[in-house]
């Protein structure tokens, strides 16, 4: 799975990273639930994206379909707007801590 899709690739690059300067900035508990809660958002949400484009390619066999669009459209949708709550997470758990070490 990890080799076909360049998307799942890039954010589990992206959470290792932030698990890695969490563990650097030694977060509290509490950060590390927000940091792993949104990690898991993301992540979840990138698996029902290919779900959900998969399904639409085998039904309608590659063929152009408004609905189909519309389809992976919102799937993506959802991944877009996950990925934007665990950019909002990690900046209020990193800026601060950042900015304190210089």
């Amino acid at each position: 799975m990890m080799g076909e899709e360049r998307n799942l690739r890039f954010h589990f690059l992206a959470a290792a990273a932030a698990l890695i300067l969490g563990w650097f900035l030694k977060l509290t508990a509490g950060e590390w639930l927000w940091l792993c809660l949104s990690i898991s958002f993301v992540i979840i949400n990138e698996i029902w994206n290919t779900v959900a484009e998969n399904i639409v390619d085998l039904v309608t066999d590659y063929q152009y379909n408004l609905l189909a669009k519309k389809a992976k459209d919102m799937a993506a949708g959802a991944v877009l707007l996950s990925a934007l709550f665990a950019l909002i997470v990690a900046l209020i758990i990193f800026v601060p801590k950042l900015c304190n070490l210089f």
